[in-house]
């Protein structure tokens, strides 16, 4: 009987054992997994040089259709104040503010509507519709190139 209690502890040691070498192969392994490409590296506010182009790139995977687009302009780069009292974060991102009529998902146009594009260390971050004042100083230049945007 004390041969099958040393026995059965044995066995359950090196249950024990492999247990935790699996669990520390998984953690190295998760570690090794992480995508450096996502880690923001250097200065966060550095002027956007193509803009434009990362801004027809993003719309032309984003919009419905992007064919058709009418009545396109776009703002330069400016430096602005973003977040507030909800986000409890308040910190600064170049944003372009961008107006276009595209059509919707049936093939209407939707009307003109200001979005705001924001940058990160000089590379579209994010779009979303503009808020309140965001582009209200904008000084507007024709987009023709989103015009002629193709699928």
């Amino acid at each position: 009987m004390a041969d099958d209690q040393g026995s059965e502890s044995r066995v359950l040691t090196a249950h024990r054992a492999v247990a935790t070498v699996a669990l520390c192969t998984a953690l190295l392994a998760s570690a090794c997994a992480t995508d450096p490409g996502s880690v923001m590296v250097g200065e966060p506010n550095v002027l956007p040089v193509n803009y434009r182009a990362d801004i027809l790139a993003y719309l032309k995977t984003y919009l419905n259709d992007p064919a058709g687009i009418r009545e396109a302009f776009i703002a330069e780069p400016v430096l602005r104040t973003v977040g507030g009292t909800a986000a409890l974060v308040v910190t600064q991102r170049y944003l372009v503010c961008i107006r276009f009529n595209a059509k919707n998902s049936i093939g209407r146009y939707e009307g003109s509507r200001d979005r705001v594009v924001a940058f990160l260390s000089g590379r579209l971050d994010t779009m979303a519709p503009a808020r309140g004042d965001q582009c209200k100083d904008a000084v507007w230049t024709s987009f023709p190139e989103l015009e002629r945007l193709k699928r």
